[in-house]
């Protein structure tokens, strides 16, 4: 369970103000897999960071009774300076999980190869991305947090991915960002719009997507 209570967040821009959240209190569904929509500067990513405890909100508390994970993206979660296989176990460490195992579980992921004991900093965008999701699937978390990861790789690698994480999902619910929709119909069940500092939720996927089209319109 994820709640909002009084949340506020906004950035400054120049002489005005970018509001992510206003006074927001909510509780999420438990249990599901969300996909978070909105503009390509609604907040999005920052949302997530607060639910992660990354980044600070101006204001209220998120509370949560279960563990979070951190938002898998683009391999920022990542030390550029440590190979695959040093983050992964500082990871391990992290989070309190087996080391061997969690190593074991995200080499066999990821399909690095020889890369996985090369610095992050050699990485591709896409292999930092199958590592880090790797290590997130390798960590079994109450919430997921994913930032688009979910579309890196070939077909294969993504239909794997799906398989994972739906394996999680039995037991977990997870917050995803996509700008494919496709790929989010294939992950979630029920959706969320961040729009001009407020969150809707919406318990029918399909529908948030053509709600979220029509203000696309706008």
């Amino acid at each position: 369970m994820i709640s909002f209570v009084n949340l506020c967040k906004s950035y400054s821009l120049g002489h005005s103000r970018k509001v992510i959240v206003d006074n927001l209190t909510l509780t999420l569904p438990p249990g599901k897999s969300l996909a978070l929509l909105g503009r390509n500067g609604a907040g999005k990513s920052t949302l997530l960071g607060m639910v992660a405890g990354s980044i600070q909100p101006d204001s209220g508390r998120i509370l949560s009774d279960g563990t979070i994970s951190w938002p898998v993206g683009l391999g920022g979660s990542l030390h550029r300076e440590m190979t695959g296989a040093q983050n992964v176990r500082f990871l391990a460490r992290v989070y309190g999980v087996d080391t061997e195992e969690l190593e074991d579980f995200v080499a066999d992921f990821a399909e690095l190869g020889s890369h996985f004991h090369m610095p992050v900093r050699s990485y591709s965008s896409g292999m930092k991305s199958r590592l880090a999701f790797g290590a997130s699937m390798g960590i079994r978390f109450d919430t997921y947090l994913v930032d688009e990861v979910t579309a890196v790789g070939d077909a294969r690698f993504r239909k794997k991915s799906r398989t994972v994480f739906r394996d999680r999902m039995a037991q977990s619910g997870a917050i995803l960002v996509a700008h494919d929709l496709n790929a989010l119909r294939d992950y979630c069940d029920a959706g969320l719009i961040l729009e001009n500092g407020r969150l809707y939720v919406f318990d029918d996927l399909d529908e948030a997507i053509t709600v979220h089209k029509r203000l696309m319109e706008v």
